[in-house]
């Protein structure tokens, strides 16, 4: 079993920063990609960015030069920093892991966290 937990999200003023914490944990063999998605209400769900567990990354247009992902495989835990921030960025972030355990492959979810720009 393996499970994410979330950190950071908040209400920030539009030209603000925060950064978001996802830590996975349980019976991790391999960590290999990890990524954000966000939801926005009446929307679909959205990659926002993906890290490759040797470093390569991947943003949605929407966010590039403003997002940064980033990871610790020491303590399996993704970054997501986001500088910049307008209020069509509010949404639920979400954190997605994909590996394998000990026993099989896994594509794990965080619970989200709500991420608010207004003034």
């Amino acid at each position: 079993q393996v499970q994410l937990v979330e950190s950071g999200g908040g209400l920030v003023q539009p030209g603000g920063s925060l950064r978001l914490s996802c830590t996975a944990s349980g019976s991790i063999f391999a960590l290999n990609s990890m990524a954000w998605y966000r939801q926005a209400p009446g929307k679909e769900r959205e990659l926002v960015a993906v890290i490759s567990r040797n470093g390569p990354t991947y943003y949605a247009d929407a966010v590039k030069g403003r997002f940064t992902i980033s990871r610790d495989n020491t303590v399996n835990t993704a970054y997501l920093r986001m500088n910049s921030l307008k209020p069509e960025d509010t949404a639920v972030y979400y954190c997605n892991a994909l590996g394998n355990s000990h026993h099989a492959p896994f594509n794990v979810w965080g619970q989200g966290t709500q991420v608010t720009v207004s003034s």
